[in-house]
């Protein structure tokens, strides 16, 4: 299985458009020890020739431009992406997918509450489906194992398992909605198997780890997992109020009870934080948080990160 890890960054990207932290002051100035970054968004293929994304990134169209493997292929409009995996109803997760409404047939996978989110509820989302077989949406169900393929039905090799992790949808969705929709569906993670047996986690969003989850963590080769804030109280002490990471669905990288703490003992062979925000310390590689991080057996993913299972 062939991995791409097309963008790294949380939601706004960095340097985020309205953010003058220190991060991105410094980033602008050229003078900080770090990478700019695209949203996540990450490509995998058992073939090199078909390619599925996890989620739909609003950067997806630079992130397409910037690999040839993603490029149109002959003369005429022929994508070699087949599908997409959304692991939420979040805005920096889907609306990527207007970006791909150019007549392209598409295989996309979501739970039954995000369909209902947005094919009922967002109109805009139609003009995925302009003509018979533009897009062709899959229902999903936690816990229940998955073959990727395309709108043809032709196999990928690469099964996909999602994991229920969170109960909270997007505030955009409104509360007579809410009540129609299944809790469970709100949040998944995904683990990716190839034919080989090789498991690829993708956690980018996860509120809390509790013994199920860590289970299915120590079952991977490869993890992606959410490396978003620093510390619980990051945007408060920015903004000087508002929500913790974890009210946010994000468990911090740091401190007790933090993922360095709580999968300090997991046995998968290669941990990458993901979905990192502009306000990270951790981004900057001349710091003593990005040193911890590495010092802990994990690595910080960087925009054009291959991966080979």
């Amino acid at each position: 299985m062939q991995v791409e890890i097309l963008g790294t960054a949380a939601g706004g990207s960095f340097p985020q458009w309205n953010c003058a932290c220190r991060n991105c002051r410094y980033l602008r100035r050229g003078t900080f020890s770090g990478k700019p970054r695209t949203q996540i968004q990450v490509a995998i293929s058992s073939d090199s020739e078909s390619w599925f994304l996890l989620n739909a990134s609003p950067d997806l169209r630079t992130q397409i431009e910037a690999c040839a493997f993603l490029h149109p292929r002959g003369s005429a409009r022929d994508s070699p992406i087949s599908g997409v995996v959304l692991t939420s109803a979040d805005l920096d997760q889907s609306l990527g997918l207007l970006l791909l409404r150019e007549w392209q047939p598409l295989q996309i996978y979501s739970t039954a509450s995000v369909q209902k989110i947005l094919r009922e509820d967002n109109t805009v989302f139609s003009m995925l489906e302009r003509s018979s077989g533009q897009a062709r949406w899959t229902g999903i169900v936690p816990g229940a194992t998955f073959e990727l393929a395309s709108t043809a039905g032709e196999p990928s090799g690469i099964r996909c398992t999602p994991i229920s992790l969170a109960t909270h949808y997007p505030a955009y969705v409104p509360a007579g909605r809410l009540v129609e929709l299944c809790p469970g569906e709100a949040v998944l993670g995904l683990i990716l198997e190839s034919s080989s047996g090789k498991r690829l986690g993708y956690f980018p969003a996860v509120g809390q780890v509790d013994e199920a989850l860590l289970q299915q963590l120590n079952s991977l080769d490869v993890l992606l997992f959410d490396g978003t804030f620093w510390t619980d109280d990051e945007l408060i002490e920015l903004r000087h109020g508002g929500q913790v990471a974890r009210q946010m669905g994000h468990i911090p990288v740091s401190s007790h009870g933090g993922s360095l703490d709580l999968l300090s003992e997991l046995q998968c062979k290669r941990k990458m934080f993901v979905h990192i925000n502009n306000t990270n310390p951790m981004l900057d590689e001349s710091g003593p948080e990005y040193r911890q991080v590495h010092e802990h057996g994990w690595e910080i993913a960087e925009d054009g990160c291959h991966l080979e299972l």
